[in-house]
């Protein structure tokens, strides 16, 4: 495997994932923008708690726009808090909320088998499980968090 096919495969296993996960209540008329945008802006705030939109813009190099939608959808959800910064009240501060909301829990427990089926095929439905278990080996690697 070399790079390119390592990048394509990532985006392969991202289309999997936006597949496995429930969709919002209520769909995402209020608050446009892809799963992968959310997460991507939920995993920002939860590596830097009180940040500021203009500087999850900076690390992530997403549009200021949609930033602003997810956070927008993850403060709906309950998934973060916002507050007005002390040092300078015109700035606002976003940090994960103090508890998981129901929709956190609900995303936490969607299953991949699915999405995971769906993706290989009628033909693939016996690799299922080899699949899953490659996907835990390469999870407990690459993410020590888990």
């Amino acid at each position: 495997m070399n790079g390119v096919e390592l990048f394509l495969l990532g985006r392969a296993l991202m289309k999997i994932g936006e597949e496995a996960l429930p969709p919002p209540p209520g769909g995402t008329a209020r608050h446009p923008g892809s799963d992968r945008m959310v997460l991507v802006v939920a995993s920002d705030v939860a590596d830097h708690p009180d940040t500021t939109v203009s500087e999850i813009v900076s690390r992530t190099a997403l549009p200021q726009s949609q930033v602003s939608s997810a956070v927008a959808r993850l403060k709906e959800a309950g998934s973060v808090e916002t507050a007005p910064d002390p040092g300078d009240r015109r700035r606002v501060l976003v940090r994960q909320a103090a508890q998981a909301s129901e929709r956190v829990a609900q995303v936490r427990a969607a299953g991949i088998e699915e999405a995971l089926a769906a993706a290989l095929g009628p033909d693939g439905t016996h690799q299922l499980t080899e699949v899953t278990r490659a996907l835990d080996v390469l999870a407990r690697h690459l993410r020590p968090d888990r």
